[in-house]
């Protein structure tokens, strides 16, 4: 495909430009000392798990009646809407859990580990679906807003969190049409108040763990500061700036030889104070990646983000 570049005011093979792009993001990738990824809901969607945005199938099984009884097409509508009993929001949550204990690798995780073998790298996420964990070894992460498969005392009355995968198990086959029985809601075991999600919320937990995993990528940070660092962001949306695109952007200002690089369909921006530090690909991630590896994309099809995501919504 022909276009004019009303930029340069020249007639460019979109093609080749797209190539171009794919070819300098690997050069970065190969000539860095030190690779900071922050990944965030695009990466999810970009290997189908949409249920977060969308009324497809998965969403239909997480929701069971809810959905029409409600009169919702989403799970994160579903998830803050405060018409459901609190039964009905344990058993919508008890399900998504289990989905993910239960559902597939996305293959843009399993090309991801592929591009960053043997490279010096650390991960920070705002994804809550553990996605990154299934590939990537747990000291190289950092959760910015917690992971489902944890809870905490709402309250929160102490500094603990819990691994939940037995009692999602126990307790999701215990769900009768849509609610979980008032007496089977977990509870904290020093207060007796609800126990919730260790997901970001305005009681979400930044204890001893949290602060753990913070220190552990700042140390990352300060260490490969002088370094040639490339930070590769890689579906950030503009819902929650504060925790990856803007630090990072603020970042490649800083530090002498970083290089910024944004990968999303939807919000691949690059201030101008960054412009000849940066790159912006609005494709498609995993078709990004599978080109980055050198893979064929044949009979691959592209995310539609306008399909994919809720546009009154900004993630």
């Amino acid at each position: 495909m022909i276009l004019l570049n009303f930029v340069t005011g020249k007639m460019e093979t979109y093609d080749m430009v797209a190539k171009e792009k794919i070819d300098l993001l690997k050069k970065k990738i190969d000539e860095a000392d030190a690779i900071v990824v922050g990944g965030a809901s695009g990466m999810s969607a970009a290997s189908g798990f949409v249920f977060y945005y969308q009324d497809d199938d998965v969403y239909k099984m997480l929701a069971g009646g809810l959905a029409e009884k409600y009169n919702i097409h989403n799970y994160f509508d579903l998830f803050y809407d405060r018409r459901l009993s609190r039964g009905e929001l344990w058993a919508s949550m008890l399900r998504a859990t289990r989905y993910i204990y239960e559902c597939y690798t996305g293959e843009t995780y399993k090309d991801l580990a592929k591009l960053l073998q043997g490279k010096n790298y650390y991960i920070a996420t705002t994804n809550q679906d553990a996605q990154f964990f299934r590939v990537f070894p747990d000291e190289k992460i950092t959760r910015i807003q917690g992971d489902n498969r944890y809870w905490q005392c709402s309250r929160p009355c102490h500094d603990e969190i819990y691994y939940n995968k037995e009692k999602v198990f126990e307790l999701s086959d215990k769900i009768v049409e849509d609610v979980l029985p008032d007496e089977l809601i977990p509870r904290c075991p020093h207060c007796g108040e609800e126990l919730a999600p260790w997901v970001r919320s305005h009681t979400f937990l930044e204890g001893e763990y949290y602060q753990r995993e913070m220190k552990r990528y700042l140390d990352f940070l300060r260490a490969n500061s002088r370094r040639k660092v490339l930070f590769l962001e890689l579906g950030v949306g503009m819902m929650t700036p504060m925790f990856i695109k803007e630090p990072f952007m603020n970042m490649t200002y800083q530090f002498p030889d970083a290089f910024y690089a944004t990968v999303n369909p939807q919000h691949a921006i690059v201030p101008k104070e960054i412009a000849k530090k940066s790159l912006a690909i609005s494709d498609d991630i995993a078709v990004t990646l599978k080109k980055l590896l050198g893979k064929s994309t044949a009979g691959m099809k592209e995310l539609n983000a306008k399909e994919a995501f809720n546009p009154s919504r900004i993630y």
